[in-house]
């Protein structure tokens, strides 16, 4: 993952120049791809399995894909873009059954999507404080991209260790 966000860094970075939104786009596109595959997995978890915990104290299967639909909508907030008006943010944890916990973090995937490429060009260095950390908006943007390819390979872990197998490796 490191090797793959250099490369998007470095390739963003030298022909950032020549076209414009070349930097979100391409955030974009290795995002997306992150967001399907997590997709995937929240497909073929069975549903029984979506409150399996490696153990106490860790995220469930179910809390570990709303904590992504959550930082979603948080990292894309402080960006500038508030959350759709039906969406209640701080209920997310509060959401139960697959359908329903699919539905969410596919919701907050499209919202992610279509907001990435209105960041513009020149704000990219604008200074944000996301609580955590003060970074640019370009920092926001990989954030995104890092976020959900992190829970990506919680959600692998999960996976494996209850017998579902991903199902881009099949």
């Amino acid at each position: 993952m490191k090797k793959l966000l250099l490369a998007v860094f470095l390739f963003t970075g030298c022909f950032s120049y020549a076209q414009d939104g070349l930097t979100q786009n391409s955030i974009k596109a290795v995002l997306t791809g992150n967001q399907s595959q997590v997709i995937q997995l929240a497909e073929a978890f069975p549903e029984d399995k979506y409150d399996w915990r490696p153990s106490e104290g860790i995220s469930s299967v179910g809390e570990a894909l709303l904590h992504v639909a959550g930082g979603n909508y948080f990292l894309a907030s402080k960006l500038g873009f508030a959350p759709p008006e039906d969406v209640d943010v701080m209920g997310l944890n509060k959401i139960t059954g697959k359908e329903n916990i699919i539905a969410a973090l596919k919701k907050s995937n499209e919202f992610v999507l279509e907001n990435i490429t209105k960041v513009e060009d020149g704000t990219l260095d604008e200074e944000v404080d996301f609580g955590f950390m003060k970074s640019n908006k370009l920092g926001g943007l990989l954030a995104i991209m890092e976020h959900n390819g992190e829970h990506k390979g919680q959600l692998i872990a999960y996976a494996r260790s209850n017998d579902v197998v991903p199902p881009w490796s099949e």
